[in-house]
């Protein structure tokens, strides 16, 4: 069957996409448990909050990594106080067996110690000996609040020498998303890119979560994610369908260098497997 990038028709392109997605979860307690909905060939990523920490972060990677799963976490950069806990998160993490992390700046507002941004701690990094054979870094299609278009895009550039692939910041709208690949592909970005798509989610599992996560920090992240948000202003549930079925038609796929798509579950994960399995027509009958 043909896969994301490769020769098709665009149903087959769509299941395909859902099929390889990688499943993002929130590092709340008890979730290790849940991800055994997870089928083990799909890889978890794990997000890393100003709330609770890196620190968090790598002990949930450890206990999903121990379990069998392949785990990408995610390294915020702000969160990481120097060069000797960075050793340690290393140390740690290629202990579980990791080979695969997504480095990030981070939402605090304050960094906690000598790392200001990804690319700070990208150059620490590679000054370290790793087991890191895939690092992953954050594109802004639809922009940053704070950052401008030019300086995320400078930021890209000086990123890339270090990394492997790009992750999308979640998207809700496909031209704007096609249209950023295209620009940034002509700037000289090269690295494939996964989608970000928010997996499908009610507007009171939403409100549930926020009140889990804390108020302000939900306040902040809807105001940076227009197309989720307007969907939970209108009381309804969000499907992704439709973006997976856009970027399966895009008529120039297979050049943008998409290399798939990353779900997030808001860790509603038997719903967000359901739906994948669903799509990628993998649903027994």
């Amino acid at each position: 069957m043909a896969g994301p990038g490769e020769p098709g028709d665009a149903d087959a392109r769509r299941r395909a996409l859902a099929r390889t997605a990688t499943i993002e979860i929130i590092p709340l307690r008890g979730v290790d448990s849940a991800v055994t909905d997870i089928p083990p060939s799909t890889t978890i990523t794990i997000t890393c909050s100003p709330k609770w920490g890196v620190g968090r972060t790598v002990e949930l990677t450890e206990l999903i990594a121990g379990a069998g799963h392949q785990v990408v976490p995610h390294i915020a950069a702000r969160q990481v106080a120097d060069r000797a806990q960075l050793r340690s998160i290393v140390d740690r993490l290629a202990g579980a067996g990791v080979r695969n992390i997504y480095v990030i700046g981070g939402d605090a507002a304050v960094p906690i110690g000598e790392f200001a941004s990804a690319v700070d701690l990208l150059d620490t990094l590679a000054t370290l000996d790793h087991p890191f054979t895939d690092i992953g870094i954050a594109a802004y299609p639809e922009g940053h609040p704070k950052i401008s278009d030019a300086e995320l895009l400078e930021a890209l550039l000086r990123k890339q020498r270090h990394a492997t692939y790009l992750v999308s910041q979640l998207c809700f709208d496909t031209e704007v998303l096609l249209a950023w690949l295209r620009g940034t592909r002509r700037e000289g970005v090269t690295l494939p890119l996964r989608v970000g798509i928010a997996g499908p989610i009610d507007t009171r599992t939403l409100v549930t979560l926020a009140l889990r996560i804390g108020v302000g920090s939900s306040l902040r992240y809807l105001t940076k994610q227009h197309g989720l948000l307007g969907s939970v202003l209108r009381g309804g549930a969000y499907r992704p369908e439709h973006l997976l079925d856009e970027l399966a038609d895009a008529p120039d796929l297979d050049q943008l260098g998409i290399d798939g798509v990353q779900l997030s579950s808001f860790n509603q994960i038997a719903a967000t497997v359901e739906w994948q399995r669903r799509v990628a027509g993998t649903l027994a009958a």
